[in-house]
């Protein structure tokens, strides 16, 4: 994609586009605006390309990423999302239902304030500030929670991708060992 191949971009698009708008359904009510934030984070994505950097992260993990801060923007001009609780916790259809149950019981095993900290800041779309606010704790605190969570997320899905995929994985050859 970097290179400006579209048949890259359409590639990507076909393997993580359903991830991107399970996302933003979960934290957008309206399907034009999921529909627009899936197509926005792609773009951003085409632009970014050349800084995309595999050493530092997966292409679906940034993609996700970049989906992420496009949907949080989107909801921050909204008003807050009317949906009731139980909406929240609906499955959501599209994307891959294994690795949506692998998500899920890598939250599962989070601790219970690591467990409020990423529902709150990435399904509801809260700010570490409103975090701070909403729980009583302390700022720096909210921060530290936050990256010790996304760690053991991260570790934990790595974890269950090495155990699941049928794809060599290539992220000990980036480390300098064998593959």
């Amino acid at each position: 994609m970097a290179a400006r191949d579209e048949a890259a971009l359409a590639e990507l698009y076909r393997r993580y586009g359903p991830y991107l708008a399970a996302l933003s359904r979960r934290l957008l009510a309206d399907r034009d605006d999921v529909q627009g934030c899936v197509q926005d984070a792609f773009f951003r994505a085409w632009q970014a390309a050349g800084r995309f950097d595999p050493a530092r992260a997966s292409a679906k993990t940034w993609l996700v990423t970049i989906g992420h801060r496009v949907a949080i923007n989107r909801l921050r001009g909204q008003k807050p999302n009317t949906l009731p609780l139980e909406a929240w916790d609906a499955p959501t259809p599209a994307g891959d239902p294994v690795e949506r149950i692998q998500l899920e019981g890598a939250v599962r095993a989070l601790d219970p304030v690591e467990r409020e900290l990423i529902e709150l800041a990435f399904y509801r779309g809260h700010s570490h500030q409103e975090l701070a606010e909403l729980t009583g704790r302390p700022l720096g605190s909210i921060k530290s929670k936050l990256r010790a969570a996304l760690h053991r997320l991260r570790d934990h899905l790595d974890d269950s991708d090495d155990d699941s995929s049928d794809e060599p994985d290539d992220r000990h050859e980036r480390q300098g060992g064998e593959g």
